[in-house]
């Protein structure tokens, strides 16, 4: 293994070229998780509804939809798409943005989030080399692509994302090439749950009104097991203020009322990873700034 690691530490060129081909073909799967991860759990949560208080309504097994079944079929035609015209970022250029069958435009957003996914995860390799590090955060970068978009379509933080970055975080933590000890992971992911979850109820209660999701107490305690405590404040802020002027500049151009609901776990994400990779600097940066 470490043979492996000084060859490519060797030759980054390569090691990112590598990163960027394979993270191309993760961002197709993420288009797959991204749309059908919400739709799996309707089907689910109508399944248990049924089976609790409909049950003389349940008729035989439904279809099955997962991750993998049905194939992925073209919305406008339903023609099945073969593997010849679903290769990342370059299947959309060849078709000219177009189904090969019907000619029905093909969403912009399929390639933007396979790229989108490649150059961030990139972007990681190039940050930290080969290394567990680099694997760890790639793989959290990934979860934070498919996290972003499901909440922007569905005003949703799933568990079955979430959950498994916060146990990937504190286990990493274990390991030599974490970014924090385990002690200051595990009250970074306390932190991170508790500061939101008491903002959350602060609101509520003056409010009566519910300010965020139990999604983004998860999604911000992940950015504390994987950088401790310490980096939350910086995290807070960057969403807060980011989170508040696109959220607004959205709501002027849509026309929405101030009153809409906007996602903010978006705005975690993207503070969260900016903390994950240049953290520490901007820290620094700004302490130096106030002359501390």
């Amino acid at each position: 293994m470490m043979e492996l690691i000084n060859l490519l530490t060797a030759n980054m060129a390569v090691f990112l070229l590598l990163v960027f081909i394979f993270s191309l073909m993760i961002g197709s799967f993420l288009n797959v998780v991204i749309y059908r991860l919400p739709k799996m759990m309707e089907l689910e949560w109508q399944s248990e509804f049924q089976a609790y208080f409909q049950p003389e309504s349940q008729s035989a097994a439904p279809a099955r939809y997962n991750l993998a079944v049905p194939r992925s079929a073209c919305p406008s035609c339903h023609t099945p798409i073969a593997a010849r015209d679903n290769i990342p970022l370059l299947s959309y250029l060849l078709l000219k943005g177009r189904c090969r069958h019907c000619q029905a435009p093909i969403s912009l957003r399929y390639p933007a989030v396979e790229l989108l996914t490649a150059l961030l995860a990139t972007l990681v390799a190039w940050q930290f080399g080969p290394s567990l590090t680099t694997l760890v955060l790639v793989i959290v970068t990934f979860g934070l692509v498919a996290l972003t978009f499901i909440d922007i379509d569905k005003m949703l933080l799933p568990d079955q994302l979430t959950l498994p970055l916060l146990w990937l975080a504190l286990l990493f933590s274990l390991t030599d090439a974490a970014l924090v000890d385990p002690a200051s992971a595990i009250v970074g992911a306390a932190a991170g749950y508790l500061s939101l979850w008491s903002v959350y109820w602060a609101f509520k209660l003056l409010t009566g009104k519910e300010g965020m999701g139990y999604g983004d107490f998860k999604l911000l305690a992940v950015f504390g097991a994987l950088l401790g405590w310490q980096q939350l404040p910086l995290i807070i802020l960057l969403s807060s203020l980011v989170g508040a002027v696109i959220g607004a500049s959205m709501l002027v151009i849509q026309g929405k009322d101030k009153a809409t609901p906007i996602p903010f776990g978006p705005y975690i994400a993207a503070a969260g990873w900016i903390a994950l990779l240049w953290g520490e600097q901007l820290t620094n940066a700004y302490l130096a700034y106030l002359g501390l």
